[in-house]
């Protein structure tokens, strides 16, 4: 079979570089053995995946026929652990009954998408590495204080540890994407649940960026309780100024 014809609609842009191709397969850090692989395309990943013998099983969703025709016929073996369909509706625990890896070089138009997903299954999905537009890496990988830091900064990094691995030219892909990339790993931490209402703590999150040029007393008015309660200092500040620990703090004291 030919090659697969990338499509703008899918935001398809396929990695033809197999140097940074087994790089992005080696910084999974091999202790969960069931990997996912998102939008495999032409199999660039895939084969080094299924090459390393620090994964048992190797399992791929791709929503595009083409791609999963070209991986069937080039990878045989593959054929039974292939999903032909949409990551973001597929239900995980259907995928390994266990935890398991994420890796992938991802559509830039859903990223964000995969990232609130990846946050929903966190304790299935212990660690991800992934390629990303560089902004979007950016902002995931920032911390608090910094102008890029923002709802899912704060959501991540409460439950994994995020490490920015390297940068990737524009060049490497067909076709070239107009912004450069970034590999990010997420790693889960030890924290099991947050000490507070989580659900509200999400609420409280996203409220306070939905208006983030706001001090937190003017941002955090769509909640409408308890807000008197809280530490006055702490409302003069703004969302992007504030860590995991304040929000939880914030959080606990409207419940």
């Amino acid at each position: 079979m030919q090659e697969v014809r990338a499509k703008k609609y899918l935001g398809q842009h396929f990695l033809k570089d197999e140097e940074i191709a087994q790089k992005i397969v080696s910084s999974l850090s091999g202790v969960y053995t069931n990997v996912l692989e998102i939008g495999a395309g032409m199999g660039v990943l895939t084969k080094y995946l299924l090459k390393d013998e620090r994964f048992s099983e190797i399992k791929v969703v791709e929503i595009d026929e083409e791609s999963v025709q070209y991986l069937k016929e080039n990878y045989p073996g593959l054929a039974k652990n292939i999903y032909s369909e949409d990551f973001l509706k597929m239900n995980l625990n259907s995928v390994y009954t266990h935890t398991f890896s994420i890796i992938g070089n991802f559509p830039y138009n859903i990223s964000n998408q995969i990232l609130f997903k990846l946050f929903e299954n966190k304790d299935k999905v212990l660690e991800l590495v992934g390629m990303f537009q560089k902004e979007v890496a950016q902002r995931v990988c920032s911390k608090s204080g910094t102008k890029v830091y923002g709802i899912l900064s704060v959501l991540l990094s409460a439950y994994y540890d995020i490490e920015y691995l390297f940068t990737v030219d524009e060049n490497v892909f067909l076709p070239p994407p107009k912004v450069k990339s970034a590999v990010i790993r997420l790693k889960r931490n030890n924290i099991k649940q947050l000490n507070c209402d989580e659900r509200l703590f999400v609420n409280v999150v996203k409220t306070a960026f939905n208006q983030r040029r706001k001090m937190l007393r003017q941002s955090l008015k769509p909640l409408g309780k308890n807000l008197e309660l809280i530490d006055q200092e702490l409302m003069t500040l703004r969302a992007e100024q504030l860590n995991v620990e304040q929000f939880i703090h914030i959080t606990n004291t409207i419940k």
